[in-house]
């Protein structure tokens, strides 16, 4: 995976118009300024390309129309020995270019733009700044893998308590039942529904059991049930036709009847 990251090429910033200049001899070891380069008289005109690959940056000088490669110079740091900043201007910068076969020149770029030559400074910071993040990335996997790790796991027999707040146990599971109050004759009264209390508050009577005279028990007759109505007897004739003739048989042949 690290590998095919190395061989991926990212394109950080394009400008279509930049201008390259010969450094004449430094006098002294004071910083470069572009107005010693003969600024009207540019040595070369093209096209330029920031890539990176891996945490390496590369800055390419390319032909306009053919997309040639004019100069190269790799950067592994920045700011640094391959990207140097003018002391006169902001638009012109020295870049240390390499061929690949280990020579090295230093020329000087110019953009005639001053926000591109911003752009290709914040393009080399952005993308430096991403490497250190990384590199500190790296470091503390690192460091995790060669610390002690720690063991968040049960041990054997181990147990954890869970305090909960606001919730109490009931002892023996009816401790915080209320008895009903208890009516004549033992029934139970329900208590009267929220809001059904009356304007004064005075609970209703129970009702009285029925008044009952000295000596005498408590039956039936004393109770307003209601009696039933006699049904008229359709056999009645009949009945007393069969009774008379009945006993007249028994007057007759002298058996009583029990």
């Amino acid at each position: 995976m690290a590998a095919e990251a190395e061989e991926y090429e990212s394109v950080l910033c394009v400008k279509p118009a930049v201008l390259v200049y010969r450094l004449p001899p430094r006098a002294s070891n004071r910083g470069y300024r572009a107005a010693e380069w003969q600024l009207d008289q540019p040595a070369w005109s093209g096209r330029l390309r920031i890539t990176a690959k891996g945490s390496t940056a590369f800055i390419k000088l390319e032909d306009k129309t053919s997309g040639e490669l004019f100069a190269q110079a790799p950067v592994e740091q920045f700011p640094g020995m391959a990207v140097e900043g003018v002391t006169d201007s902001s638009r012109y910068f020295v870049i240390r270019i390499e061929d690949g076969n280990g020579r090295r020149a230093f020329i000087g770029v110019g953009f005639v733009d001053r926000g591109d030559a911003f752009d290709f400074n914040v393009a080399l910071q952005d993308h430096f700044k991403w490497v250190r993040q990384q590199s500190e990335l790296a470091r503390q996997a690192q460091d995790l893998e060669q610390g002690p790790k720690l063991d968040l796991g049960f041990k054997e027999g181990q147990t954890i308590k869970l305090s909960i707040a606001n919730m109490k146990k009931k002892e023996g599971g009816t401790g915080g039942t209320r008895p009903r109050p208890a009516g004549p004759g033992g029934l139970s009264l329900l208590p009267p529904p929220p809001g059904g209390k009356s304007g004064s508050g005075e609970r209703p009577a129970p009702l009285s059991p029925p008044t009952q005279l000295p000596g005498t028990p408590i039956t039936d007759s004393l109770l307003s049930w209601p009696q039933p109505t006699a049904a008229p007897d359709v056999w009645g004739d009949f009945a007393k036709a069969s009774g008379s003739a009945s006993s007249q048989a028994q007057g007759n042949t002298g058996w009583v009847q029990f």
